[in-house]
């Protein structure tokens, strides 16, 4: 069975609770709010199984974006992972993606990146503070 976004809601809410404070639908895609004020769009076509976009935004409060997706702009067609990639830090550093194909796996492992890179940088914030 194909994921939908609310099961993507899910996982964030449920697996990643200590980082996601609130999910909300926003017509074709889903906003996961995130416990430092950055927050993950979620995009799953409608159209065409398995394409996807994770677009986690920072530049508010520290000027990066990280996006891991699979549309296919040939601007990227040198990468070995083409269609798939990753966005990191800003729209021009792509590089192929250190996630999973598959999309709940890979969905998985970005919010493992998003959990890494907030503790690292300090920004996490534990329940209740």
């Amino acid at each position: 069975m194909t994921p939908t976004l609310n099961d993507l809601c899910r996982i964030g809410e449920i697996e990643f609770g200590h980082l996601v404070v609130d999910s909300q639908p926003l017509g074709e895609k889903a906003r996961l709010f995130l416990n430092d004020g950055s927050y993950i769009d979620l995009w799953l076509s409608r159209r065409l199984q398995e394409r996807f976009g994770f677009h986690w935004e920072r530049r508010h409060l520290d000027g990066t974006m990280y996006r891991y997706d699979n549309f296919p702009n040939t601007a990227w067609r040198d990468i070995e992972t083409y269609p798939r990639h990753f966005h990191n830090g800003s729209q021009d550093a792509v590089i192929a993606p250190p996630f999973a194909a598959d999309l709940l796996a890979g969905f998985r492992e970005f919010m493992i990146f998003v959990e890494t890179t907030l503790t690292a940088s300090g920004n996490q914030r534990l329940p209740g503070t």
